[in-house]
């Protein structure tokens, strides 16, 4: 039920309440607006704000269309981490996807050299995309890590795409800025479009799933959309 032109038009409450409710789909149809706000510490304007944002009006109707969304689902639920992924994927089966990817798939097909760079499981996403475009014919290399003499990189005409699932890597930002330096187009794919290297970038995707963190800070987010996004480009250049 949520669009993808709509979510485009989300701030950072509308996404912390967003995100929330396509995490407990199962327990928001049960809950007040003002159990709801206490549990995500918001205020009830916010939240009937959003609801008008998503064409609903008040709070009882948005609850009315969740449960007809849960409704149309199978008998057997899905579990938490597939709800969330449903609705990533039910954004993405939309024009306004598409129309998002133009921009990216224009300037990569005008490119003469796809550069991926990454940090930590971004790295490795970095090294899947540069495989991926080369697999389909479109030859690439993957940056695993931002430490490289970047102040040498001497070709022209190039598109970076940058990995990071919170666009807050500090050596990455760095590495963006020195590609910048030397006219490189910036793609960057990262899970929220208020991040640093979002905002840095000349497009941005941003997936928006649940932040998970494990073990005192060791990324556990799901990287699925990722892959989807990167592969949609390949196949579409």
């Amino acid at each position: 039920m949520f669009s993808y032109e709509e979510i485009q038009k989300y701030n950072e409450t509308d996404f912390h309440i967003y995100q929330y409710i396509v995490s407990n789909l199962d327990k928001i149809r049960y809950m007040t607006i003002r159990e709801l706000a206490e549990e995500i510490h918001i205020s009830t304007s916010s939240i009937l704000r959003f609801c008008d944002k998503n064409h609903c009006n008040g709070y009882l109707e948005l609850k009315d269309a969740l449960k007809r969304e849960l409704d149309r689902k199978h008998t057997c639920p899905p579990s938490e981490d597939l709800q969330e992924l449903s609705a990533f994927f039910a954004r993405a089966a939309s024009s306004a996807f598409e129309e998002k990817l133009l921009f990216a798939v224009e300037a990569l097909r005008k490119a003469d050299l796809t550069v991926f760079i990454g940090m930590g499981s971004s790295g490795a996403l970095a090294n899947y995309g540069a495989r991926y475009f080369s697999n389909r014919g479109h030859f690439a290399v993957g940056m695993e890590d931002a430490l490289y003499p970047l102040n040498s990189f001497r070709w022209k005409n190039t598109v970076v795409i940058a990995c990071s699932e919170s666009g807050e890597t500090e050596k990455l930002i760095e590495a963006v800025n020195q590609f910048q330096q030397k006219n490189c187009c910036v793609l960057s794919i990262t899970n929220s479009h208020t991040s640093t290297l979002a905002k840095l970038s000349d497009w941005n995707f941003s997936y928006h799933m649940h932040p998970v963190r494990f073990h005192g800070g060791y990324n556990g987010t799901t990287q699925i959309p990722v892959i989807f996004i990167i592969e949609a480009l390949a196949k579409r250049i």
